[in-house]
């Protein structure tokens, strides 16, 4: 069964541009990392909230990839573009 990953933070409001640049470099690679279905990246422009809205295949291929961009240093570049620490919320679709 498919996992929804929702991850929401506040940035940074000088960095606006820069992590645009830095998410056009990034997503590609979060997109063909297995087990990811999509990503969509939302913005609020005036409250500077940004909020990732993910499919994966499963909770374990999200915290595979979580582990994986810890180690190699894309997670500490994505934080610092940050104002506070990422909420990550894992939600399982209901088909009604």
């Amino acid at each position: 069964m498919s996992c929804k990953v929702v991850l929401e933070s506040k940035i940074k409001p000088e960095v606006s541009e820069e992590i645009q640049v830095f998410l056009e470099e990034n997503l590609p690679n979060v997109r063909s990392y297995k087990g990811c279905k999509s990503v969509h990246v939302l913005l609020n422009d005036v409250t500077n909230e940004m909020i990732f809205y993910e499919d994966w295949k499963s909770k374990e291929d999200h915290q595979n990839y979580i582990n994986f961009i810890n180690k190699n240093g894309v997670l500490e570049e994505l934080s610092s573009f940050l104002e506070t620490a990422p909420s990550i919320k894992y939600f399982e679709e209901l088909i009604i």
